[in-house]
Formats: C-alpha cells, sequence, structure tokens
C-alpha cells in the first residue's frame, strides 16, 4: 500500500476510536437529578441501570419507567496562531431510557431495560480547519438488559443481567488538508454501518445494614462492537494510482465500550436521602484499533486512552406527600491523554450541575424532571498522530470550550 493510501487508512482509524471515548449519562431522570448518583438508592425501576441488586427492594410487585432528554451542546475551536475558529452545528441529541421489574416473590424479581449510554453526534462546518479529522459523526448504541435480583440474606441482595447492545455509526471527513479531484471538489471518506451486535454481562450487590444505609457495588462488563459489515465510501478522489479509487468497499473494525465498576452509599434521613457513587471506568482496554477494509489493506492504531475517574453527590428532599426535589453536582474525568485530543470527540474533564423535581399525581404515577447543565474544562491541546501525504507529521492543536444543556423529561408508574 503506497503511503498516501496508507495516511487514508490511519485518518478513518482516528475517527472510529475516538467516537468510543463519549460516554453519555442520562440513564434516568431521578438518578440525573441527583448528581447521577444510584448505585445504593432504590427509587423506582431505574435502578435496574445503577444496580440490578436493587430490584427485589421496590415496595411495589410492578414498577415501569419511561423517560428522554434533548442534548444541547456546542464546541467552540479557535487557534489563536492562525486566528482560524469554528462552531459546531449539531443536533439535539436525543438519549433515552425505559425499565419494567416484576416481583415474582418477596425475595426474587426480574426486570428489563432498554437504554443508550453511548452516542455522540458533532457536526463542524463543512471544509473546517479541522475538516481533514472530521466533518460529522453520529455514534449510538442501545442497550437491552434483562435482570434478575434475589435476597440472598436478610441484608444482602444479588442481581445479575445480560446486556445486548446495538450500535451505528456515521462518520466522514475530507481525506486530507489539500487533497482535492480535477474539479477542485474536497476528497472525502464516509465510513457507515448500523445494527452491530455486542453482549456483555453485569452484576451487583447491595447491603442495607440499617433501614436508614445502604451500600452498593455494581460492575459492567466489556463490551466489543465488532463492525462486519460496514461500508467505506471515497469520493472525490482525483483519478491517480497513488490514491484510493472512488467507489464503496467494505471493512472490519471492532470498538470497546469499556468496562466500569462504580461503588456507592446512601443514607436517609426523616425527609432527607443523600448518595454519593465512585465511578471507575476501565478506558485503558482501549489501546488500538485494528481496522481491515476489503481490498485487503489493514491498520492498527494506537489509541493509549486511561483509565477514568468520576465522582457523584446527590441529595433528595421530600417536600409534600405529592412533591419530591432533587439536587447534584459531579465530576467527570476524561479518558483522553495529552497529544491525542481530536475534534471527533472534543471531551475534557467536566463538571455537571444537576436539579430536578417528581409530582406524584396518584400513589400509582408520577412525572419525574431533570436537568444538567455540563461544562467541560477549557483546554488547549493537540491531536499529534495526523501525517500528510509523504508522512510529514502535521498536528492540529487549538483551545477547545464545551458546554451542554440536557433537560429531561419522563414518567413513573407502579402497582
Amino acid at each position: 500500500m503506497n503511503k498516501l493510501k496508507v495516511f487514508a487508512v490511519l485518518c478513518l482509524v482516528s475517527a472510529l476510536s475516538y467516537a468510543g471515548g463519549y460516554r453519555v449519562s442520562t440513564q434516568s431522570n431521578k438518578q440525573l437529578a441527583m448528581g447521577h448518583t444510584g448505585v445504593a438508592v432504590v427509587n423506582s425501576a431505574d435502578v435496574l441501570f445503577f444496580n440490578p441488586a436493587g430490584l427485589v427492594h421496590l415496595e411495589n410487585k410492578l414498577n415501569v419507567s419511561v423517560g428522554g432528554f434533548g442534548v444541547f451542546s456546542d464546541v467552540n475551536y479557535q487557534n489563536s496562531d492562525t486566528g482560524a475558529f469554528a462552531e459546531t452545528e449539531s443536533p439535539v441529541g436525543t438519549p433515552f431510557y425505559a425499565y419494567a421489574s416484576y416481583a415474582l416473590s418477596d425475595k426474587f424479581a426480574v426486570g428489563l431495560g432498554i437504554y443508550t449510554p453511548y452516542g455522540s453526534n458533532v457536526t463542524w462546518p463543512t471544509d473546517w480547519e479541522g475538516s481533514h479529522l472530521v466533518n460529522e459523526i453520529e455514534l449510538q448504541a442501545i442497550f437491552i438488559q434483562p435482570t434478575l435480583s434475589y435476597q440472598i440474606f436478610e441484608n444482602v441482595s444479588l442481581g445479575v443481567g445480560a446486556m445486548i447492545a446495538i450500535g451505528s455509526v456515521d462518520f466522514n471527513r475530507n481525506a486530507s488538508r489539500s487533497l482535492t479531484d480535477e474539479q477542485g471538489n474536497r476528497s472525502n471518506v464516509a465510513i457507515s454501518d448500523s445494527g452491530v451486535v455486542g453482549v456483555g454481562w453485569n452484576a451487583g450487590i447491595m447491603f442495607t445494614p440499617t433501614d436508614n444505609l445502604s451500600i452498593g457495588f455494581n460492575y459492567r462488563s466489556l463490551i466489543d462492537i465488532e463492525s462486519e459489515d460496514g461500508e467505506a465510501t471515497f469520493s472525490n478522489f482525483p483519478n491517480s494510482p497513488l490514491v484510493p479509487a472512488n467507489g464503496t468497499q467494505g471493512f472490519t473494525a471492532t470498538l470497546p465500550l469499556p468496562a466500569e465498576a462504580t461503588l456507592g452509599i446512601a443514607y436517609s434521613c426523616d425527609k432527607w436521602l443523600f448518595a454519593f457513587d465512585y465511578n471507575r471506568a476501565f478506558w485503558s482496554e482501549y489501546e488500538n484499533l485494528d481496522i481491515d477494509f476489503e481490498n485487503g489493506t489493514s491498520s492498527i492504531n494506537p489509541r493509549n486512552y486511561k483509565d477514568a475517574s468520576s465522582y457523584r453527590l446527590g441529595v433528595q428532599y421530600l417536600a409534600t406527600d405529592a412533591l419530591t426535589l432533587r439536587g447534584g453536582w459531579y465530576f467527570d474525568e476524561s479518558p483522553v491523554q495529552s497529544g491525542f485530543f481530536a475534534p471527533e470527540t472534543p471531551r475534557n474533564d467536566s463538571v455537571g450541575y444537576t436539579a430536578g423535581l417528581s409530582y406524584s399525581f396518584s400513589p400509582r404515577f408520577s412525572i419525574d424532571a431533570s436537568f444538567l447543565y455540563l461544562r467541560f474544562k477549557e483546554v488547549t491541546e493537540s491531536y499529534d498522530f495526523y501525517a500528510d501525504p509523504g508522512g510529514q507529521p502535521a498536528p492540529f492543536r487549538g483551545s477547545y470550550k464545551s458546554r451542554a444543556l440536557i433537560p429531561g423529561i419522563g414518567i413513573t408508574y407502579s402497582m
């Protein structure tokens, strides 16, 4: 494979790998309002995601929760050396969740959850300064989780479930900083795949030494999303044996969704409930990404992600018999290391401020609302693994400002 073809393949690999570093913490309106704590909190069927061991502690026989969010995000990029500026024009993201649980006995419950813990939707202006790294990317993974929960001792319960992930990705970028066809159109590479399935598992334990205190632990396994039927489209390449031919071909790739472990504690006092969670995501699994094209070319690209931690605090207050108020805060550490910061997922360390409420119209039915203001730490960083045709390194550097506003609404039903 000549150097220019190698260059095009490496750039495509970069885009896939950074898409994997984007985790979306919107799996419950009630728990997001409490800083996305929940591994030791039993509020509703939402506990199926945070700790399946908590399902058996729900008071009602049948519990259902459904909800969704609108993700309004923007990213500003500026290069102080060249004066270049760009702002994303990303569409509104819509993560969602649905959970249901049923108590078969006082000690045994089953449940089913559908939710979207991973996703990325970033659209930069066409042909902007970083278009050789990304123009647009849309990534989504829908999880289906059947779950069992059993109270093994008076103060100890266990939960276990399977996780079936269904992923899709659409991505496009220009092939280089300057390559065009004979008419001056920028050469472009696009990939697309959907319906990609991966399987994992999760397990949790909950310990309730007193009526006011609970301690929980939950582990979610690594899932490899293996793309085998995707399409890569090369367009606007000049008619030359030195560059890839225009047209569509297949590719295979594996995108890991990392394992994570969460330890939490919750304490209730009168009308108050306090919760703290510590979460560790094992992104260091993401060392390399292999991609193989139908024409026989392949590449291995180092990623060098690091494990990352999140610290979450939440509080809940029963204001009246019908109204429950919630608030929270969390700090989320980025897994992206210095020198690997690319505009596909312009993510740095972030701080989230959350609030929300539930209003009960009857003992069985309530509406849950939440709001998250997520502010990413401003960062000046670079992506050091891009090279122009011929192999000359060309790091892409700049300053990024990012934020997201995420309102959500849901319903809870029990009987």
